[in-house]
């Protein structure tokens, strides 16, 4: 009886075959740029992880961290099973599509179904990342709060369900939105629309964090800044790199992008400014955000002059939906809703109204009508209707998937009380992000054991302990407490 083989199962891991040759028609300056371009999408990923662990409570910052990287390896190993094929296989529907390259059988040295000027397994790899940015985006909403193994489990479902789709209807050939028209350069639907629809929904799933929401503020700025620089420096690759090819329509994307963050950053401080007569660095961080999402859908189908208008009305619209989100008592814990799904959506529509097809021709290819400024009004329209089915489905199946999960057992999607009070490093972790103080029994003093249970809040804090009464001067009979300052 004849034994099959793992080879036999996997067909491209069969090494009989003589390696393919790459063809002529594959510059390396695209492949370079490209896989130049995956390692910038790829740090804006630890970006996410400190933008939202400097937002949140010290006890809750390293488990916002370790889910960002979480979502690299999770959706990495969806990737390979069955995602790229979902999302990119050639003979899909208008919806999603088969399983014809499951375990990347097949994908190698054939012209992608992004571009023709660069192979399969560059282009997999490429949108590789841009699919495990897109939960660690959304996953912030469910913050100090949420289980972290059921997240992860959420994660690899999320991307199945969600992601996948929207990512074949908007950029597969054979994707109804991409069929109807519809102008999306770099994912305003897929990453940014898809990952508010699902914050909104985990959010409303997991109600409000307990305690006095007063409370909940930023614990390090530093953190927010520096993960702001990293999202900012790999927004280069995620827009300019969506051009998959080394051209001046890349060049300009990467142009527009900067330009557009910096006026929604300078912007975001202004309208802060009004109320508070601060200019906030948090406001800075967040209006810059507000605009590169803002600018992502159109980056490669806008002007330098456009982006700018892109930048200001996207600041401008998220800077009011957070404001509106006090007003509606829903707890999402960084405004990702706010800033990425009404982002994305402004950053859609007024592509439909900003995008110029002399911009897009900046390949050498690519053939559009335009948006209003040539003419075609209707591409609001498609815009439009992306952007609402793109949210509704992510909503709507991110809601169910929830659901479900919170009633399956051991899949609970919100930790304890007591957990949520300790915080979900050492509840969930057993770790801190600054240091292992907590919860360690101290020597006894005069036969008394006593607990620290100190909460760490930065490298700059000092807790104080009151350890007890101790002997002073040798007088057995005069007590008073010890008091040790432990910096952190």
């Amino acid at each position: 009886m004849k034994r099959n083989s793992l080879i036999d199962y996997f067909p491209a891991m069969n090494t009989s075959e003589e390696a393919p040759i790459i063809g002529s028609q594959y510059q390396a300056g695209d492949i370079a740029w490209t896989l130049t371009s995956t390692a910038l999408v790829w740090l804006m990923i630890p970006g996410i992880g400190y933008f939202y662990s400097g937002m949140a409570r010290s006890k809750n910052a390293l488990s916002l961290i370790m889910l960002s990287c979480c979502s690299v390896a999770v959706v990495t190993f969806q990737w390979f099973l069955f995602g790229y094929s979902l999302a990119f296989s050639k003979t899909g529907s208008k919806f999603i599509g088969n399983f014809e390259n499951a375990f990347l059988r097949g994908v190698l040295d054939q012209p992608s179904v992004g571009s023709a000027k660069i192979p399969d397994l560059v282009f997999m790899i490429f949108q590789c990342m841009f699919a495990a940015l897109t939960p660690a985006l959304a996953v912030g909403a469910a913050a100090e709060r949420g289980r972290i193994l059921p997240t992860l489990v959420f994660i690899f479902l999320w991307t199945t369900f969600v992601y996948d789709f929207i990512a074949c209807w908007t950029w597969s050939a054979n994707g109804w939105s991409f069929v109807m028209g519809g102008l999306d350069f770099a994912g305003g639907t897929p990453v940014h629309i898809s990952s508010g629809g699902a914050a909104l929904a985990y959010a409303l799933v997991l109600g409000r964090r307990s305690g006095n929401h007063n409370d909940f503020r930023p614990h390090s700025m530093s953190n927010v800044v520096i993960g702001t620089c990293f999202l900012w420096f790999g927004w280069f690759g995620f827009n300019g790199g969506s051009a998959l090819s080394a051209n001046l329509r890349g060049a300009m994307a990467c142009v527009v992008t900067n330009l557009s963050a910096s006026v929604g950053g300078i912007t975001w401080v202004l309208l802060d400014y009004r109320h508070e007569r601060k200019l906030s660095v948090l406001g800075f961080c967040s209006g810059a955000v507000s605009g590169l999402v803002a600018i992502t859908p159109g980056s490669g189908y806008v002007s330098p002059a456009s982006s700018v208008a892109i930048g200001f009305l996207g600041a401008v619209a998220c800077n009011l939906a957070v404001r509106l989100k006090h007003n509606l008592k829903y707890d999402d814990a960084f405004d990702v809703f706010a800033v990425h799904g009404v982002g994305g959506v402004v950053g859609n529509i007024l592509t439909g109204i900003f995008a110029q097809s002399w911009v897009a021709a900046l390949d050498g290819v690519t053939v559009i009508p335009g948006g209003g400024l040539d003419g075609h009004w209707i591409q609001v329209a498609h815009q439009l209707a992306d952007s609402c089915a793109g949210l509704g489905w992510s909503f709507g199946v991110t809601y169910l998937i929830l659901f479900i999960m919170n009633k399956i057992p051991g899949l609970t999607l919100r930790v304890d009380p007591d957990h949520e009070h300790r915080g979900l490093d050492l509840a969930e972790l057993g770790e801190m992000a600054y240091g292992h103080l907590n919860e360690k029994k101290t020597p006894s003093i005069n036969g008394v054991e006593h607990s620290m249970d100190t909460e760490t809040h930065s490298s700059s804090s000092v807790n104080e302990v009151k350890l007890g009464s101790v002997s002073t001067l040798g007088r057995t009979n005069a007590q008073a407490p010890l008091i040790i300052c432990l910096p952190m």
